[in-house]
């Protein structure tokens, strides 16, 4: 598996991981629809000017572009695949922003993460085929989550099924990402996408949440954090480190985040530990490791 892409998809997890805690913050001041449109208005409009700034480079001589394809061609590919990438984004977040409020927060962790699963499943039918060591590597992610994540006994509520159904709409968001990102600009399609997000976002703030420009103000500090890093940087850096990857392995590297918003909380806001919850994070970098391991091609 290329080292940068994989690098850039761990960076990525780690923007992700940091995030819930500004995601926690701003539901305190505005609404769920209203949180999920500021931040992706925000994601798209930080990133026109790099479009602007590494546009023409792109253009250049990109290596991986394929010349026999004509830009009339790129355009609808970069378009629909903005707009596709987007719808999934939008119910995605949405399903997970609700689903938190009505379940547990490790509850949310473990299920949001089951697209680490998903994913390979849903592959396989569109003819994507793992290595057993690949699917071995899923089985310890698993394990190394529930560790991390259940705390109390499991069953099934409203909010278990808003956040399961955003675990699906998640890893149909990464093998869209997975089509589309090999025929466009990374950076293009990241920013159609967000801006797709943050107007389908708003319809139903608009309508439902009535949210009033003095509570946006009052959550700048989380909105911006999640509309710049996450959006803007995270979201984009997993277009770009998903290019040429299996989707498997880029979903198991992504799933590295629900680590991290446990460390970050242990580190920033002094949360401790448990010798469960290490044990957790060490099956889950192993899983990392053991996915990243020199493997047969599978066609």
């Amino acid at each position: 598996m290329p080292l940068k892409n994989s690098l850039l998809l761990l960076l990525t997890a780690t923007v992700w991981g940091i995030a819930f805690v500004a995601q926690s913050v701003g539901m305190d001041y505005v609404g769920g629809f209203t949180f999920n449109a500021a931040r992706s208005l925000i994601g798209s409009a930080v990133l026109v000017p790099l479009i602007f700034v590494f546009g023409q480079k792109n253009n250049s001589g990109d290596p991986s572009s394929d010349t026999s394809v004509s830009p009339s061609q790129n355009r609808k590919d970069l378009i629909a695949g903005g707009i596709i990438c987007g719808i999934f984004l939008c119910l995605a977040s949405n399903f997970q922003q609700f689903g938190i409020k009505y379940t547990t927060v490790g509850k949310a962790g473990f299920i949001t993460a089951c697209y680490i699963v998903i994913v390979p499943v849903l592959g396989l039918f569109l003819g994507k085929k793992c290595s057993k060591l690949i699917w071995a590597a899923v089985a310890m992610a698993l394990v190394g989550l529930y560790l991390l994540c259940i705390t109390d006994g499991f069953s099934v509520g409203k909010g278990d099924m808003l956040v399961l159904i955003c675990a699906f709409l998640f890893s149909a968001h990464i093998l869209v990402i997975d089509y589309f990102s090999p025929k466009t600009d990374g950076i293009k399609l990241s920013c159609i996408q967000f801006l797709t997000c943050g107007i389908l976002s708003s319809i139903p703030a608009l309508i439902f949440e009535h949210p009033d420009f003095s509570s946006i103000l009052a959550a700048w500090k989380p909105v911006l954090y999640a509309g710049v890093m996450s959006c803007g940087v995270g979201y984009t850096l997993q277009v770009i480190g998903q290019k040429n990857m299996n989707p498997t392995v880029a979903s198991l590297i992504l799933s590295l985040e629900s680590c991290i918003s446990v460390l970050a909380g242990w580190i920033i806001l002094g949360q401790r530990l448990s010798t469960k919850e290490i044990l957790g994070c060490v099956i889950m970098f192993a899983a990392i490791i053991l996915a990243q391991l020199p493997q047969k091609n599978t066609p």
